[in-house]
């Protein structure tokens, strides 16, 4: 796998003056101001200061990579059908149930706006969904990169793949092979098993980072010096957890607000406020603790440690 070019935007932050702030990634847009996956949430998110967009991927029926969090359009279109289920023809015209009422969009349309004057500084953060077949998603997400020529950096230089696990890892090598990748994970261990993959950048669940095993893939990943993300930090108390913890990217629905709190964070009161820790908050990382502890015995039982299934993945590329 190739490292991640110096000359990146998400990069840039590395040799800034004075001590640099995270980057400001939009998720879904600016999902706190606007319909989610929508282009006038990606717009509304540089015109904030965002420094990146987040956002998902779905193939259509037809083979069209289209920018969706869900598999189904019932959430945001009102529609009780899957995307893959619909060609691009139908789905394009869909409005979403929120207002203002907006269009789904393809990754081309997104790219082709990320090439207009003023905008070369942004970068993407493509999270590809795994309800979709691997190699069919892979094929058609380079085809669509391809389609749309940058007209500044390649865009193996604005574009990391967010990958769900190993497996999608080793997909993502074979079809994007000069892209950077992060794995996108809840489990500090599994993350862990990973640290030894060449150049991957990490994107964990925020509140993972105050467990033991967040802590210390927090110092692993510092000491290997490679890329790491929080999400999705929509309060000031996660925001404020990732300032302290020196991350490279905040995911946020709200840029705007999390970069208000930069530009105030050496103010005392902002940090202590931001600092604080409420009774919900402690019963919610509880509760999410829980939940995570089910879910890893479940995996255990049913698929093999999180080193056993790493193995298993890498060894199909040899690695």
């Amino acid at each position: 796998m190739n490292s991640l070019p110096p000359a990146a935007p998400w990069a840039r932050r590395k040799d800034a003056k004075p001590k640099p702030r995270p980057q400001a990634i939009s998720h879904r847009g600016y999902k706190a101001a606007f319909p989610e996956n929508t282009m006038v949430a990606f717009r509304g998110a540089v015109e904030v200061g965002a420094d990146a967009i987040e956002t998902d991927l779905h193939l259509s029926r037809d083979g069209v990579v289209v920018l969706s969090h869900d598999a189904t359009l019932k959430r945001c279109f009102g529609v009780p059908r899957k995307v893959a289920e619909c060609d691009w023809n139908y789905l394009s015209t869909l409005r979403t149930l929120r207002e203002p009422k907006e269009p789904i969009p393809r990754l081309v349309d997104l790219l082709e706006y990320l090439n207009e004057p003023g905008q070369e500084h942004i970068w993407l953060f493509l999270d590809i969904k795994t309800d979709d077949d691997p190699t069919q998603m892979l094929t058609c997400l380079a085809a669509a990169i391809a389609s749309v020529k940058s007209t500044t950096q390649p865009w193996e230089q604005r574009i990391i793949l967010g990958s769900w696990d190993a497996n999608w890892l080793a997909t993502c090598l074979r079809s994007l092979p000069g892209f950077p990748v992060a794995l996108t994970a809840y489990s500090p261990e599994y993350a862990t098993e990973l640290l030894s993959f060449p150049n991957l950048a990490f994107n964990l669940f925020n509140i993972t980072f105050s467990t033991p095993s967040g802590s210390r893939f927090l110092r692993a990943v510092r000491q290997r010096r490679s890329l790491v993300f929080s999400w999705t930090d929509n309060e000031d108390e996660y925001m404020a957890r990732s300032l302290r913890n020196e991350v490279d990217g905040v995911i946020t629905d709200d840029p705007k607000r999390f970069l208000e709190l930069c530009a105030r964070w050496e103010e005392e009161e902002v940090r202590e406020r931001a600092g604080k820790t409420t009774a919900r908050t402690v019963v919610f990382w509880v509760v999410i603790n829980i939940m995570a502890w089910v879910a890893e015995i479940v995996l255990r039982l049913r698929q093999g440690s999180p080193r056993a299934r790493v193995e298993k993945a890498l060894g199909r590329i040899g690695m």
